[in-house]
């Protein structure tokens, strides 16, 4: 049983329409102080709207939402200095230079700053942290896309917040800077920052997420930690080598006991061995067309268990749920 003050965000019954089109069907979540949730789905799955609606930037049609206690619609600025945000673009202050944009954002925040949460974040330290030092005295408008992406992450945690929300953080990205900002995400998660982010990148949502929430046609359809949803697209590994000048591919749930007897067996050495278990990819391919189809009930789990983030949930939309 998680405890109120254990739990960052949550969310019961969560509906939204938009005229006669419903967006989404009475979502339920909870999530944990210090935990990275990844929020996966097709486009026009629903997942913009619940990211806005957990920020307060948009009214729900139905439900409940709780953001570090709080409604966020109505919180006050106390609350929405707890709160980062990075959105997938913004264009704003070309002209500011991007220290001097910091240090000023920052300034909004230390009103909130108390000993246990010291705010904002050190201006130099920041650009040190996302990788800007020497662009510091860079006008905006001069840099380049990846490095404006870099100021969008800076921008979003200069107040220190305890709940960051990432939209498509490293579009833009090229790949060292990406691996930097997985490393900023891992540190700030350390600190025990809550984190919610949406990503087209399910190799990204596999190294940041402990856990994978998984929604299409407006309800959660698969809540676990990226092993679990492995394992539920496929228990079966690729075992996959050369003998002989022969390709050899065998599918098996046991590669350790497989290889074990084709090591043993006679015969010619192997070589080009490769075990390969499905991924995070084949795990949301999968479970998005299941979720789209028709789904045996013997599929889906107690809902129950959700609450353990290490356990995997399925649940099929209702039938009169329109895609």
């Amino acid at each position: 049983m998680t405890s109120t003050a254990e739990v960052a965000i949550d969310v019961r019954g969560l509906e939204m329409s938009y005229g006669s089109h419903r967006v989404l069907h009475g979502l339920d979540l909870t999530i944990r102080r210090g935990e990275v949730v990844a929020l996966l789905g097709p486009n026009g799955a629903g997942k913009t709207t619940t990211i806005e609606i957990l920020e307060g930037f948009r009214a729900p049609s139905a439900g409940q939402v709780q953001v570090l206690g709080r409604t966020p619609l109505s919180a006050d600025e106390a609350w929405r200095a707890r709160v980062g945000v990075v959105l997938q673009s913004w264009r704003d202050h070309p002209r500011w230079r991007v220290r001097e944009f910091l240090a000023h954002l920052g300034e909004f925040y230390r009103p909130y700053s108390t000993p246990d949460d010291p705010r904002p974040w050190d201006t130099d330290a920041l650009l040190e942290r996302v990788g800007l030092a020497e662009q510091a005295r860079t006008q905006i408008s001069k840099l380049s896309g990846g490095q404006r992406r870099r100021l969008d992450v800076a921008v979003g945690i200069v107040g220190r917040p305890e709940v960051l929300f990432l939209d498509e953080p490293t579009a833009g990205f090229d790949p060292a800077a990406r691996r930097d900002f997985h490393d900023l995400i891992a540190s700030l998660a350390d600190e025990d920052v809550t984190i919610l982010l949406t990503t087209h990148d399910l190799d990204e949502a596999e190294k940041l997420a402990d856990r994978v929430v998984i929604l299409a046609r407006g309800v959660i359809v698969a809540d676990g930690s990226p092993d679990s949803l492995r394992m539920a697209a496929s228990r079966t590994s690729e075992v996959r080598f050369e003998r002989d000048g022969v390709i050899e591919v065998h599918a098996c749930e046991d590669p350790v006991d497989y290889l074990r007897d084709v090591l043993l067996s006679a015969g010619s050495p192997i070589s080009h061995l490769e075990v390969r278990r499905a991924g995070l990819e084949d795990a949301y391919l999968s479970l998005v067309r299941r979720s789209a189809g028709d789904c045996d009930a013997a599929d889906a789990a107690d809902p129950a268990d959700a609450a353990d983030a290490g356990a995997l949930w399925l649940r099929t939309p209702d039938r009169e749920v329109a895609p």
